[in-house]
This record gives structure tokens, sequence and C-alpha cells, in this order.
């Protein structure tokens, strides 16, 4: 391998962990620009005022709701130059079985620029603002299984037995179930973005309800999943994870429900949905891949 390759191939591990830690600092910020309503700090796109794509001095939205959007917006253009870079070194390092997923990111952040125009033009419709969590969650999954490739390159494999990777694959579906109904509790919930921002037409206590039960039925098969034989070690290490943090988000989300969704709690919660999401995949990647 050329010098070049080596030095990408040794920068891989630090590219792909900032690359997944910005994925997810993405929707941090995302919530931070909702619980502060400055989700029309900018209120045109790709410009953050018509003639600026700066915020200017005394915008009709405020310094600190312009600021705070713009801040979010900055983090995209960040991203891209480190899923830029990421992919380079791909390149660099001769790594043919990541290419496509550093090429995903790519793409991904630009399709996240997209939504998040649709989203600041619609006026924060809240299903564009799902749309926009949603593709997160699927880019940091795909950063996940880049970072998880950093040293070795992987192959897929089979469980031991069937019945494993099945209950691998309902138990994500059910995480992904449990996020997605989320969302919708979020466009439901107070925390648009902005006071004029439209609501989904959903009863608080409903759908959150709803979201509730989702929670304890992955909590059900997570257990179920535990106990199943022939489960790998690896495997068993990310449930234990997976449970832990599920337990904690789960307590945070029905601390801050009965505490009015205070801005600070719906931060933790977002975190805390990132967290849990990454250990679901790994769950998954634990079973469908080993090292080559």
């Amino acid at each position: 391998m050329s010098k070049s390759g080596t030095i990408a191939n040794r920068l891989l591990p630090t590219l792909t962990g900032l690359l997944l830690f910005l994925q997810s600092a993405l929707v941090v910020t995302g919530g931070a620009v909702r619980v502060t309503g400055s989700g029309l700090g900018c209120p045109t796109w790709p410009e953050c005022v018509p003639g600026s794509y700066l915020p200017v001095e005394g915008q009709a939205e405020g310094a600190f709701h312009a600021w705070i959007e713009f801040g979010n917006r900055l983090l995209t253009f960040a991203l891209l130059f480190a899923a830029l870079a990421t992919f380079i070194a791909v390149f660099r390092s001769r790594r043919r079985d990541l290419r496509i997923l550093a090429a995903t990111q790519i793409l991904g952040i630009l399709g996240q620029g997209v939504l998040g125009g649709i989203t600041v033009l619609t006026d924060l419709n809240p299903l564009a603002v799902a749309s926009h969590f949603i593709l997160s969650i699927a880019l940091i999954a795909a950063a996940t299984s880049l970072h998880s490739r950093r040293h070795h390159p992987q192959v897929r494999t089979s469980a031991s037995q069937v019945r494993i990777s099945r209950f691998s694959l309902l138990h994500l579906t059910l995480a992904f179930i449990a996020i997605a109904i989320g969302t919708l509790v979020t466009g439901s919930g107070p925390h648009a973005g902005d006071v004029d921002a439209p609501r989904l037409d959903f009863g608080i206590t409903t759908i959150t309800r709803f979201h509730s039960a989702a929670v304890w039925l992955l909590i059900v098969v997570t257990v179920l999943f535990f106990l199943s034989p022939n489960l790998r070690f690896e495997t068993k290490r990310w449930i234990k994870i997976f449970f832990i943090l599920t337990l904690l988000q789960g307590l945070l989300g029905y601390i801050q429900y009965f505490l009015g969704v205070p801005e600070g709690l719906v931060m933790l919660h977002l975190l805390g949905s990132v967290l849990v999401w990454i250990a679901a995949w790994r769950i998954r990647l634990s079973v469908v891949r080993k090292h080559a």
C-alpha cells in the first residue's frame, strides 16, 4: 500500500467516528432549534433572509433565533466536509467494502439539505420535520455500519439459528417503529419550532400512549431476545447495553411527560433516542456481520 493509502487507513477510525458523532449531533441541535422556537429564525432557504446567507442585524426573527437556526445549518456543512473526507480516505485506503456506505453519507447529507429547505418553506410542517428526523436515523445507521468496519472488512453471515436472525430483525423493526411514533408525539406537542407552526391533529395523550406501548413491547422483545439460546457474546453485550439505554430513555420519557415536556429533558430524550437506535443497529450488525 502507498504512503497516502497507509495514512488514509489510519485516519479511517477517526473520520468515521467524527461522522457518526456529527450525524448524532445534528439530531440534538435540531432539537435545540425546536425547543427554543428558532425553526424560522432563518425564514427562507437556502439564504437565511432574502439577500443574505447570514443572519442580519435587526431582522424581525431576532438575533438569538436567527443564529440558533443558522448554527444548525452550519453543522450540515461540517457534516458534508466530514463525509467527503471519509469518502476520500476510503478510496485512498482501497477499502472497496466501504465505498457504498461512504457515498450514501454524502448523498444523504445533501438530501438533508433539501429536506431542511422544504421544512422551512412549508413553515415547519410537522411531517416535513419528522421526515428530516427519519432521514437522520437512516444516516446514523449507515454511519454506525461504517464505523463498525473501520479496522477490518466484514462479510454477511448467518446466525446459528434462523430464529435469531428473525428475532433481531423484529427487534430492529420495533425500535424503528417506537422512534417513528415518537416523531408523531413531537409533531403533536408544544415544541413546534415556532409559535405559528402547524401541529398534527393527534390528541397528545393518545399518541403518547401509543408511543409508550411501542416502547414497552420493545422491552419485552428485548428480554426474550436475550434469553434466546446460542447468541454470540457480542450480541448479548449489545442487548445489555440496549436494554439499559431503553429503560433510562423510557424513564426519561415518563418524567418529561408528567413535567410538561420541559426543554432540557426534551433535548436529553432526543439524545437518548439516538443512542438507543445506535445500540439497536449494533445488535443487528452483530447477528448478520462478522470479520472477513
